[in-house]
């Protein structure tokens, strides 16, 4: 075990048995990386974070990636959840340099706590690469310190434009409007849905202007941006339990955070909704498998015995009331279940009562019979290692 062992967060302790020499934030990790005079290596993450998990399996449990990351750095692990404070600082950094963001943030910074290179999910290789190319033998901090500097002085200037920045009053005139639909056009992915490539971070505002300029003039454009994206969300896009089908897989690797669909899709259809039903209900196969899928998944994980909620909803909670350290059950059933291949939208232990764990399901349209079979049998095989079911 490492230093996380002891900490009070749940992500930071699901971490503890990683190689990785973690350090929480705080002065034994800055007191570190200025006595062997190396770059802190700040992963910033979360328990219902589905690319967090991602990248600890391929990256943080791998003996070669650990390794070099315990060589190169002083490396520091932290909950955002716990700490904001410092998830928004450097996510401010991470926004300035590369222009997006996300989790896992991935940021490297002086012994002096100044970033000056971030990202965020990396996979192995990428990764290994990445660490060489900060502070290998002809690492950027060693060999090249006048750009780390002026990297970081640029930072700072940007982050500083940014907060000094201020929302305008005037309402955005037609020629504005119409520029940024057709921004989001050119940024349409045809074969995913969504915009950009990935990792794709769904926004409702983005969908939402798609759909006002459909109703405003009705173009085959427009529409097509939209039904493509609910589609792809109804049949896969929204997370769930990864069905095995290669089109719906390379849809999660597609997506960077999938579940976050189940939030951005309601409040874009409260903008407009009797237009997006008028439009679903030209295709309503999607609707009515996600619906059968959903009743099948509930009623089967009921009948094995598991405490599930008897509400009408593609988002299906598994709970572990009346189980001792009923937070760290959930943590490791839903560990095993990843590795099973089935994929849960998150773990709500973090932010709720003790007794009050659970794991979270959701249904998708892309699930077959044979893929619902294979999650439930996952379900029992796990549930029964835990004792959660007989």
């Amino acid at each position: 075990m490492n230093r996380l062992a002891d900490e009070t967060s749940p992500y930071l302790r699901q971490h503890r048995d990683n190689p990785v020499d973690w350090y929480a934030w705080g002065p034994d990790a800055f007191a570190a990386a200025q006595e062997r005079n190396v770059p802190i290596l700040l992963s910033v993450g979360y328990s219902a974070c589905h690319w967090c998990h991602v990248m600890a399996h391929e990256c943080f449990e791998d003996t070669e990636v650990a390794t070099k990351m315990n060589e190169l750095f002083v490396n520091v692990k932290v909950d955002r959840e716990e700490r904001p404070d410092v998830d928004a600082l450097y996510m401010d950094a991470v926004q300035a340099m590369t222009g997006r963001g996300g989790w896992p943030m991935t940021v490297f910074l002086t012994p002096d706590r100044e970033p000056f290179y971030g990202g965020t999910y990396f996979p192995k290789d990428a990764f290994l690469k990445l660490l060489d190319a900060i502070n290998g033998p002809e690492g950027i901090f060693t060999t090249r310190k006048a750009d780390v500097a002026k990297n970081i002085d640029q930072l700072v200037k940007a982050i500083s434009r940014s907060a000094e920045l201020k929302a305008g009053t005037d309402l955005p005139d037609i020629e504005q409007l119409n520029n940024a639909v057709q921004g989001l056009g050119k940024a349409f992915d045809p074969e995913w849905g969504g915009f950009g490539k990935a990792p794709k971070f769904p926004s409702s505002f983005n969908l939402e202007l798609m759909l006002r300029a459909y109703m405003s003039n009705g173009a085959d454009a427009a529409k097509d941006i939209i039904t493509t994206t609910l589609g792809k969300a109804l049949g896969g896009a929204l997370g769930g339990c990864t069905s095995g089908r290669k089109e719906v897989i390379e849809w999660l690797r597609q997506k960077s955070r999938p579940y976050l669909f189940s939030n951005s899709v309601p409040m874009m259809i409260c903008g407009a909704t009797l237009e997006v039903l008028r439009i679903l209900r030209e295709d309503p196969g999607p609707l009515k498998t996600l619906a059968r899928n959903q009743q099948r998944i509930r009623k089967g994980l009921q009948d094995l015995g598991f405490d599930v909620d008897d509400v009408d909803s593609a988002i299906i909670p598994v709970h572990f009331r009346g189980h001792k350290k009923d937070a760290i059950l959930a943590q490791g059933m839903a560990k095993d279940l990843l590795e099973a291949g089935i994929y849960c939208i998150g773990f709500s232990f973090p932010v709720v009562p003790v007794g009050q764990a659970r794991i979270r399901l959701q249904a998708s349209a892309a699930h077959t019979d044979e893929h619902v079979d294979r999650l439930l049998g996952a379900f029992a095989e796990v549930g029964r290692k835990h004792g959660v079911i007989d």
